[in-house]
């Protein structure tokens, strides 16, 4: 497992630094992904980008401004040890051909366990500067994240050693950079508290498609091949709270966009990326010193299509304030896409040494093969 991460840890990073040139769309926030994700009700002003737009506009009387620099995050999954398997048929190939047979069965054996497999690295940044007043509040923010999933495409051959030569990895990227502004606007409707809000915002999006033998694979060649598409999009929200009581819907990339990656390989084969608008529902009771949460997905996004990489989240998370100084967290999320996904359990806490500024630290666990780690720098004045 030590070397599955290390290598998936190392190949994302060298991979997101092209991908953070370009400045990102996956949010990153570890106070909210310690409380499984959730946000659209329960965010501040300062994370209102990442889950609904509506949030800015709702802030504590003596909020006059505030910043985020940086929020980072990192998340992998390999489930189905394609990297054990990888590293492993590379092995056994260079034996039979040295001339030890006795591996052959060995070898079919692995290519069947490797066949349908995949893995998924991610990794993301984030910043925000916040500026609420009770005229149009505000917060700039800019967001880069990347998505690289590998898969194997084994070959048929009746020959195991033929098979296995014939064997390719391939992998698929996005990194989409978006940078924008945030506004929002509290309102007393026929006696009801409201918030809306919307967040135009300018996104640059790149696709990256690689294809390997299995004795040649490494990941972090995965970003020779590319492909980029300017857009222009926008999130929307609405809140309606009374008293602790909060309900809101956010919608996000609400313009979608369909994207061609590359072709590669000798067939010239490529694949379609799906940027689709996300509709997420969120119920919560949002007090001084307490919070708890629920967000789900309206919708399923199917993003690359050839890949099992569909999403629509639940997430349940709660915060326990202490004296303004230590904030304790946890959550839930599972992907409802899929009927067999395992759920995932986050933690974290958020500390704030005499008011002066705050560090988030959060973690994800799904398995040993599937975790996340992810931390926040934020002030507040």
């Amino acid at each position: 497992m030590i070397k599955n991460i290390k290598l998936l840890t190392v190949s994302a990073l060298s991979f997101f630094s092209v991908s953070f040139a370009y400045a990102g769309s996956y949010s990153v926030e570890a106070r909210g992904d310690a409380m499984g994700g959730v946000g659209v009700v329960s965010g501040t002003y300062l994370t209102a980008p990442f889950y609904n737009p509506a949030l800015v506009a709702i802030y504590r009387r003596n909020d006059d401004a505030g910043m985020i620099l940086p929020s980072i995050g990192l998340n992998y999954d390999d489930q189905d040890k394609l990297m054990d398997s990888v590293d492993n048929i590379s092995d056994i190939i260079k034996a039979v051909e040295g001339g030890d047979t006795s591996q052959e069965s060995n070898l079919a054996a692995e290519l069947d366990a490797m066949d349908g497999s995949q893995a998924k690295v991610e990794v993301g940044l984030a910043a925000a500067i916040g500026i609420p007043n009770q005229y149009l509040s505000m917060t700039l923010f800019g967001k880069v994240y990347a998505e690289t999933f590998v898969t194997p495409d084994v070959a048929n051959d009746a020959d195991t050693l033929t098979r296995a030569q014939n064997t390719t990895i391939d992998a698929v990227s996005v990194a989409v950079s978006e940078a924008g502004v945030n506004v929002g606007k509290y309102m007393n409707f026929l006696g009801q508290h409201m918030a809306i809000g919307i967040s135009p915002k300018v996104q640059r999006i790149y696709t990256y498609v690689y294809q390997a033998s299995v004795n040649n694979f490494d990941l972090t060649d995965v970003d020779e091949n590319d492909n980029y598409v300017n857009h222009f999009n926008i999130d929307a929200g609405l809140l309606w709270f009374y008293g602790p009581v909060r309900v809101g819907i956010s919608g996000r990339n609400l313009i979608a966009k369909d994207i061609q990656t590359n072709t590669f390989g000798s067939s010239s084969q490529s694949y379609q990326y799906k940027l689709e608008p996300q509709y997420t529902l969120g119920v919560g009771l949002v007090a001084d010193y307490a919070t708890i949460s629920v967000d789900y997905d309206l919708n399923e996004l199917e993003r690359y299509v050839a890949f099992n990489d569909n999403t629509q989240m639940l997430r349940v998370g709660g915060e326990i304030d202490i004296m303004r100084q230590l904030k304790l967290r946890a959550g839930y999320m599972k992907n409802l896409a899929y009927s067999n996904s395992e759920d995932t359990v986050t933690a974290g806490i958020g500390l704030s040494p005499l008011g002066l500024f705050e560090i988030d630290i959060a973690g994800s666990y799904t398995n040993e093969d599937a975790m996340g780690a992810y931390v926040n720098f934020l002030a507040t004045y």
